[in-house]
């Protein structure tokens, strides 16, 4: 088959060209391919996907046919599509993604549920402080804001680069209020009160000797930072569960996305800091246990334990 950049401009259609491309595509291995196709060739065209259906038998232009062709090129060396398109969609928002930033996965809306839970309880409560850990594109704390406004949002990432697409993802979508700022994890707050009602986090995760075994779209592409959890996969978890209870209100929850088979290692280490009275895991949509939940006793449950101790 002829490819693009052999044969004369106008011999293309949309329809003809995404054919080719699904073929092409498949040939590499490459996920989704009539999908990907698709998607790409709206973005050159600055199309909506449906419109290419509208607009099937268009000719295709040298112009757009090159373009089009550079995309192709990018994916099948195995670049994500929301880097080459610059956007992703999570909870139904469009995020700008660059490679400063991991790329949001459908799992993750698991985390938003769970904390839309936890700041829902109690009808009539007063405004909840809540605080994302890695932010990154800010997906999950924007989140959050878009479906309950009235709380007071904060979110720290390490990286400035994250910090700035996060702020600019905020802004794009009507959550401007969320106050950002740099930090390693708890230790920008670990100095102030116990204020936060709410601490959420999705932080590295696959344990360090892992990463390369992973898809090339992620360990060729995605930040390491975001993805390295080193040796055990738990060193994130570990020192955010161990200073995450000092920077909790009474009664305040940590949430935690976690990894395939980490359970009972994050459910060790709450266990060992002994700051925790719920422990708790929910699954994510494929079954597999995926954020953890740990509440801080509030000041009648610590009197009761420290009672029950004595007895």
């Amino acid at each position: 088959m002829k490819t693009p950049s052999t044969t004369s401009e106008g011999s293309w259609t949309i329809l003809t060209l995404l054919k080719w491309t699904t073929s092409y595509f498949l040939s590499h291995a490459i996920d989704n391919p009539r999908s990907t196709a698709e998607v790409l060739l709206a973005h050159a065209l600055k199309l909506k996907r449906i419109d290419l259906y509208l607009q099937y038998d268009r000719p295709m232009h040298a112009d757009e046919l090159k373009a089009y062709k550079s995309l192709i090129k990018r994916r099948i060396a195995r670049e994500p599509v929301a880097y080459i398109t610059g956007t992703r969609e999570f909870w139904s928002l469009e995020f700008n993604v660059n490679r400063h930033v991991l790329i949001p996965r459908p799992e993750t809306e698991c985390l938003v549920e769970a904390a839309l839970a936890v700041m829902r309880e109690g009808e009539g409560s007063d405004p909840r402080i809540v605080l994302e850990l890695g932010t990154g594109s800010g997906a999950v704390v924007t989140a959050l804001a878009s479906q309950e406004p009235a709380h007071s949002y904060f979110a720290s990432d390490i990286s400035i680069e994250a910090l700035a697409m996060a702020r600019e993802n905020s802004v794009s979508l009507g959550q401007a209020g969320i106050h950002f700022f740099v930090g390693d994890w708890l230790a920008p707050v670990c100095c102030s009160k116990a204020c936060f009602d709410l601490i959420v986090s999705n932080p590295p995760y696959i344990p360090r000797g892992e990463i390369n075994d992973l898809q090339p779209e992620i360990h060729r592409y995605e930040p390491i930072r975001a993805l390295d959890g080193e040796d055990d996969g738990l060193g994130c978890l570990r020192r955010i569960i161990t200073t995450a209870s000092d920077c909790l209100a009474p009664g305040g929850v940590l949430l935690l996305e976690i990894g395939y088979g980490q359970k009972e290692g994050v459910e060790a280490i709450a266990r060992q800091n002994s700051c925790y009275g719920e422990i708790a895991f929910d699954k994510d949509y494929s079954g597999i246990l995926r954020v953890a939940r740990l509440r801080k006793p509030n000041d009648r449950e610590k009197w009761q334990q420290n009672d029950s101790r004595r007895l």
